[in-house]
């Protein structure tokens, strides 16, 4: 019986060692188990931070990127609006060149433009002011015939110089003279 409680003994003191052993196992096993989760949140923490620094870098390009761009539209805008002004201006220069380039005739009511060749305005101008003295004879045949052989030559030489203007000014001369005559016209 001895041996049977002696058997008893040792059966129950390995049982002991091998539960403390088991025991000792799944500390260690817990315990690497943390270190283990611990080792992996702050790697996923530091991943999550590397993207979030990535997105806060990308946005801030694009933030950059759409102010830039925004900048570059308004410049654009302000350009071309300040071309549109210059444009505008231009425009009324012109006009005001036209305008100044326009002669008045002796004659009221009639306006002698600017003609690319300088003769036919001056042609015009003449021809204006002798239309002026036409209608001051007032009907008087003698000054009627002292003035016949200036109109005469005036209008020979408006027609040899309107022969050389192109379609437009020719309508322009054409125009002009017409209203000249039709001035004279009440007086003959």
């Amino acid at each position: 019986m001895k041996k049977i409680v002696l058997s008893i003994f040792v059966v129950g003191a390995l049982m002991f060692s091998s539960c403390k052993k088991a025991t000792e196992g799944a500390k260690e096993l817990k315990d690497a188990t943390t270190e283990a989760a611990g080792t992996v949140a702050n790697e996923a923490k530091d991943a999550a931070n590397v993207v979030a620094e990535g997105a806060s870098d990308a946005a801030n390009a694009v933030a950059d990127g759409a102010k830039e761009a925004a900048t570059k539209v308004k410049d654009g805008a302000t350009d071309a609006a300040n071309a549109v002004v210059e444009g505008a201006e231009s425009a009324v220069e012109g006009a005001k060149e036209a305008v100044s380039g326009a002669k008045d005739s002796a004659l009221a009511g009639i306006t002698i433009p600017s003609f690319a060749n300088e003769a036919v305005t001056k042609n015009l101008t003449e021809y204006a002011t002798y239309a002026k003295d036409y209608i001051a004879a007032n009907g008087n045949l003698g000054k009627i015939a002292a003035l016949a052989p200036k109109g005469a030559a005036l209008l020979a030489e408006g027609k040899k110089l309107a022969s050389k203007l192109d379609a437009s000014e020719l309508m322009k001369y054409k125009s002009v003279l017409s209203n000249i005559q039709s001035k004279m016209a009440p007086s003959k």
